[in-house]
């Protein structure tokens, strides 16, 4: 009875939960852009080419594109990995959150679609060997690519592409401590608390760090622990997703003032170290250019509808068949891919997936 009640509950929240992650994105991209504009992408190339990793595909393109894309030119998708491994030493984490965004230079739009961290695929002996094969969640694809040899990022982006049957170009990694040493060296944000609670600071021991009601300037872990509290009361009239949009509207305030430029030296070192990136540092340098006038106006969220359920004793999140194509070809017109007869034809006229504008404008 209790185990029901928990499904039921879970099955709730993720029908209007937006993962973690979006803060990691719209945060990270940000500062990829702020870091890499105009003459500062000079300083900051060395930082650039310590991040990026390469995917080692053939013809650098996605196999479910007939040619390679130009950042500028055409519409491109990136997949953003927000990487748990403080709890590894930093080896062979969880992507614990995947965003897949497309940028599409013609209409100057942005897309986010949240891909749930339980979702229940199949990984094959040939991508991590046969000990490792069978049903996962695919936010052990990056784990188990990174025991392998396959690639933690390359094997996530493979997963994620097969799920979505939409081509991901690139991707962009970043993990808990980078987030929190970014903010750090952004100062701080400052943030009007709305209710107190407490949460665990992952980094001091699990010493609770308390929240009081009303203004505070929170540090890197702080802000940390302010995004990722869900496990409290507070959670349900407080609700992590209206943390989030406090935490990035108080970020893009900070980031830019005058004084980030003055901090792109200790924010290209904390690049380095704690992001990777499949972008060059030329591409990153045609983003910005491409991408830096966008209006948050422009963005909008997509989810991928569907249900938590208990198979072996574990949760997995099985996507509705239905609404997940409606996705796919959300993403492919977002691209300006073909969408094919029969992918129209075994959607339906009643629109299963969330497309908000209000809720993803940032």
């Amino acid at each position: 009875m209790e185990q029901n009640k928990r499904t039921k509950l879970r099955k709730q929240q993720k029908k209007r939960k937006v993962k973690k992650g979006v803060l990691f994105t719209v945060l990270l991209i940000l500062i990829l852009i702020l870091s890499f504009g105009g003459y500062l992408f000079y300083q900051a190339y060395d930082a650039a080419k310590e991040s990026h990793q390469d995917l080692d595909r053939e013809g650098n393109k996605s196999e479910l594109r007939e040619k390679a894309v130009t950042i500028g030119k055409d519409p491109i998708s990136i997949l953003l990995l927000g990487i748990e491994n403080y709890s590894s030493n930093g080896k062979d984490g969880r992507a614990d959150t995947q965003i897949v965004v497309t940028l599409n230079p013609d209409t100057d739009q942005m897309t986010m679609t949240t891909v749930p961290r339980d979702t229940m695929i199949e990984l094959t002996a040939d991508q991590v060997t046969s000990e490792y094969a069978g049903t996962h969640r695919i936010n052990a694809s990056y784990t188990f690519g990174s025991i392998t040899g396959y690639g933690g990022n390359k094997l996530a982006v493979k997963k994620v592409e097969e799920l979505l049957d939409v081509p991901i170009d690139h991707y962009i990694a970043v993990d808990f401590k980078g987030f929190r040493d970014i903010v750090d060296a952004l100062g701080g944000v400052t943030i009007d608390i709305k209710e107190p609670f407490w949460e665990k600071d992952i980094y001091n021991n699990n010493e609770r760090i308390y929240f009081e009601q009303g203004e505070a300037h929170l540090s890197g872990a702080e802000a940390l622990a302010f995004v990722r509290m869900r496990k409290r009361d507070v959670n349900a009239s407080y609700s992590r997703d209206e943390r989030q949009r406090q935490f990035i509207s108080a970020s893009i305030d900070e980031a830019v003032s005058a004084g980030t430029i003055f901090k792109v030296g200790e924010i290209t070192d904390i690049l380095g170290e704690n992001v990777q990136t499949s972008l060059s540092p030329t591409e990153i340098y045609a983003l910005q250019k491409a991408y830096s006038s966008m209006s948050s106006s422009k963005i909008k969220t997509f989810e991928i509808p569907g249900e938590d359920q208990i198979i072996n004793d574990l949760y997995y999140f099985i996507p509705d068949e239905v609404g997940l194509k409606e996705t796919t070809i959300k993403i492919k017109q977002a691209l300006d891919l073909p969408v094919s007869e029969t992918e129209l034809d075994s959607s339906t006229d009643t629109d299963t997936t969330t497309e908000t504008e209000e809720d993803s404008t940032y």
